[in-house]
């Protein structure tokens, strides 16, 4: 039933609800809008609702929106949030992660994300990551975005021109401004891979020609053997989604995709399935991150 303490009244939150057993206050710790509370043991969400923000019409807890009563127990992340209202800064970030599997974003925050490219694979697998809440991306790329690239990159009409690097930073700022983004702009090549990736805890390999791919995992692995490198190949055209799939192919190496289909004359490249293959990849990315097995 939780912690059993003697609490003073004037500590317990929601003082209407107090459980005794045997004379002594049952009490657990939650938290609600990422702060932390001391509460009656099993107090249920509404109770907590109607105390902290009556208003909410979006009720989260541990991850999951409920629309009827839950009993909570110790440790119970509960998020409120009224639709429309825009928090503050400080509380912000908290909500923007209220749908996640408990204990992620503390683990993912505190993790650096090295992106090489950041065309149709690298602008998604970067903005997936800034959406999970990933601390830090080195993200590099020498291109600037151009109307042919809208088919199946993260950017949008009002960028033409603008460096990738540039316009990714901005966008990520949009969408997560928590997430800092140290960007490379310029060609990667073998001399300078472990100079713009080094300390990175996972690195994604995003480019489109297989020359650039094969000299990113020869440096990279080279440099940094037991830093996991995530990759792809054969992403092209529309074959059926479920041929893009994830493969470990050694200790720290990860490749996705059909391992078959190219762009070419007559396959081109576009958003469904390279989306498909980029969210593979920074969903082996969040994996590894977590410690979870990949492939």
């Amino acid at each position: 039933m939780g912690y059993r303490w003697r609490v003073r009244p004037e500590t317990v939150r929601l003082v209407e609800y107090v459980l005794f057993v045997d004379g002594w206050v049952i009490s657990v710790h939650i938290y609600v809008n990422e702060k932390q509370f001391e509460v009656v043991d099993r107090i249920s969400v509404q109770q907590v609702r109607e105390q902290f923000k009556l208003d909410a019409d979006v009720v989260i807890v541990n991850g999951f929106a409920v629309s009827g009563d839950v009993e909570l127990r110790e440790g119970d992340r509960v998020v409120l949030i009224k639709r429309g209202e825009l928090p503050g800064r400080r509380e912000l970030e908290g909500l923007m992660v209220a749908r996640h599997t408990p204990g992620v974003h503390e683990r993912v925050k505190a993790a650096t994300v090295g992106i090489a490219g950041l065309g149709g694979l690298g602008s998604a697998i970067a903005i997936a990551l800034a959406r999970v809440g990933v601390g830090r991306l080195v993200v590099a790329d020498f291109d600037v975005v151009e109307p042919s690239n809208l088919n199946r990159q993260q950017y949008f009409v009002d960028q033409i021109g603008m460096t990738k690097t540039e316009a990714t930073r901005e966008n990520i700022e949009r969408i997560n401004p928590y997430v800092k983004v140290i960007s490379h702009q310029g060609r990667i090549e073998a001399g300078n891979v472990a100079e713009v990736f080094g300390g990175v805890d996972v690195m994604c390999e995003a480019f489109d020609g297989a020359d650039q791919k094969a000299m990113l995992c020869e440096s990279f692995t080279g440099a940094f053997s037991d830093t996991p490198l995530v990759m792809a190949a054969g992403v092209a055209g529309f074959e059926r989604s479920n041929t893009v799939v994830t493969r470990k192919l050694g200790k720290n190496l990860y490749l996705v995709g059909d391992m078959e289909t190219g762009a070419g004359l007559g396959v081109g490249l576009m958003s469904p399935r390279v989306g498909i293959a980029a969210h593979h990849q920074a969903n082996a990315v969040l994996r590894l991150l977590l410690g979870e097995e990949v492939g």
